[in-house]
């Protein structure tokens, strides 16, 4: 916790961000990499606008992933600035140790996720997964929550037959016929519906249940320490781009329908699943906290990482004390004044 109010911005900036800010920006990298996921947030709406590209003045190197396991892979490796990862691989990456910060929560996922199961197999509840083959990717939110969707509805784990299959492969093995259900999001999701599957459970109903999900913006520490000025910048065209969705959604329907290429109509639906929180609300204790005092995010970041340790998903979890220190609120602070 090593916050404390503002008197000066110049004498702040390294207060506030704490180690990230203790060099000041540097001569600009070549070139900024930023990991995404198709997923119809802020990120798509940033990128699809160009903004960061002219914000932050350098070239952009976007990189997709199929999942926030890859993710986490390419931030170890160094190969990746600025990325994307889901709750629950953050959980996975922060126990890991890898060098990362949170910094801004893309959305909170509600009705973008879910557990959909062919009709005609028998699924019209969990715990007629039992004896069925269920597809998820290993480390991912959805993985999280099928797990946590066995345990609330007492069906034990060893009776279900659980594959590992990126979003992509899941699409592929559903149109074959080869799995029984699958936990995913969009746009499979919709796409595993429209190909014979129905809603069994989404990441909503468990959410007020009390197992919250969403999908984070990480940095690499090292990048954020030599440039925390881009870091800045890049935050605020997220904000920005919120506040776009929040003002006109149509306008922002319509840079996720081109870059998805899917109907505007449908960029629409899938965006309204998600909860997008704008940088003062993330502020708040409900989401990231200030860098006084961490938000609620933490807690639930650490209860995932004990969760997944219960699971033998991942060996040890990091204490409260290190999730805290992974998050920095500092960043945001600066770039919503």
């Amino acid at each position: 916790m090593r916050g404390r109010r503002w008197l000066v911005v110049a004498l702040a900036l390294p207060v506030l961000l704490g180690p990230a800010a203790e060099a000041r920006a540097q001569a600009r990298p070549a070139k900024v990499t930023i990991g995404f996921q198709v997923i119809p947030n802020n990120e798509i709406v940033a990128k699809g606008l160009g903004w960061h590209e002219k914000e932050l003045g350098v070239r952009i190197d976007w990189k997709q992933f199929d999942s926030g396991r890859d993710v986490n892979t390419a931030m170890a490796a160094g190969s990746v600035d600025i990325g994307l990862v889901g709750s629950s691989p953050a959980a996975a990456g922060i126990s890991a140790g890898i060098p990362y910060e949170v910094i801004w929560i893309y959305d909170v996922i509600a009705d973008n996720e879910a557990l959909v199961a062919r009709k005609g197999r028998g699924i019209t509840k969990v715990a007629d997964l039992v004896g069925k083959k269920v597809a998820a990717p290993f480390g991912s939110t959805t993985h999280y929550h099928l797990l946590v969707a066995l345990r609330v509805f007492n069906v034990d784990p060893k009776k279900v037959t659980i594959l590992d299959m990126q979003p992509p492969d899941m699409l592929a093995a559903w149109l074959r016929g080869d799995v029984d259900a699958g936990f995913v999001w969009e746009p499979t999701l919709v796409k595993m519906v429209e190909a014979g599957g129905e809603i069994v459970l989404s990441s909503r109903a468990l959410a007020e249940r009390g197992f919250l999900t969403a999908d984070l913006a990480v940095v690499r520490t090292e990048f954020a320490r030599k440039y925390p000025d881009l870091v800045v910048k890049y935050l605020r065209n997220l904000d920005r781009a919120v506040k776009l969705y929040r003002d006109t959604p149509k306008e922002a329907a319509r840079v996720v329908a081109r870059e998805f290429n899917i109907p505007e109509t449908e960029a629409e639906r899938q965006m309204k699943t998600l909860v997008m929180p704008d940088g003062r609300e993330q502020l708040s204790e409900r989401y990231l906290g200030t860098t006084a005092r961490r938000g609620a995010l933490a807690r639930a970041l650490k209860d995932t990482a004990d969760f997944l340790v219960a699971q033998k998903t991942i060996k040890t979890a990091a204490t409260l004390a290190a999730i805290e220190k992974a998050i920095n609120p500092g960043y945001l602070e600066q770039a919503v004044k």
